[in-house]
């Protein structure tokens, strides 16, 4: 018996199929595909979800001093002269950053390896895209939401067979 469904590709493409499928699911929330397809995204969804859920308290907070640059009610940088040049005047701000142990930095990097980079696009401003961080997404919404659940993040709901070659068609949505 096999491990996982070949659904009919390469394993290259099979592998970026999967890829941009789980992508898009952790980043809308559900996605409609077929049958076969869902059963093997619900496999990598449910991997990333619980790995955040496990790593999700692995964390401590620093506070660290940072070289800001000074900016005028314009937003513009404040420049000053010394020695016959402009250089920019900077203030010292303390910040608390979460600074990751080294198995939660691991399972960041695992994630990554799965998930693309998606941008956000505002209705009708495709120049003003935001990058969306996803392993952020799952540390930070999906690994608190799930943290008493023990597995069973998705849900497959099936709609009926598709027109065109009467495949299942499903939707895959996270619980």
């Amino acid at each position: 018996m096999a491990m996982y469904r070949k659904l009919g590709r390469t394993s290259s493409q099979r592998k970026a199929l999967i890829r941009n499928q789980v992508t898009a699911l952790l980043a809308n929330g559900k996605i409609v595909t077929t049958e076969a397809k869902a059963k093997e995204i619900r496999k990598e969804a449910e991997k990333l979800i619980a790995l955040a859920v496990r790593e999700k308290d692995n964390f401590e907070e620093v506070t660290v001093k940072a070289k800001v640059a000074r900016k005028d009610k314009d937003g513009k940088r404040v420049k000053e002269v010394v020695d016959g040049k402009k250089v920019t005047v900077y203030d010292e701000v303390e910040k608390t950053i979460k600074k990751d142990a080294p198995s939660r930095l691991h399972a960041r990097r695992q994630m990554l390896k799965v998930l693309y980079p998606v941008k956000e696009v505002e209705a009708g401003k495709k120049r003003s895209a935001k990058e969306v961080d996803l392993v952020d997404k799952l540390f930070n919404e999906y690994a608190p939401k799930y943290a008493d659940r023990n597995g069973g993040y998705t849900r497959i709901v099936k709609i009926g067979l598709r027109k065109g070659d009467a495949a299942m068609e499903v939707l895959l949505e996270l619980v």
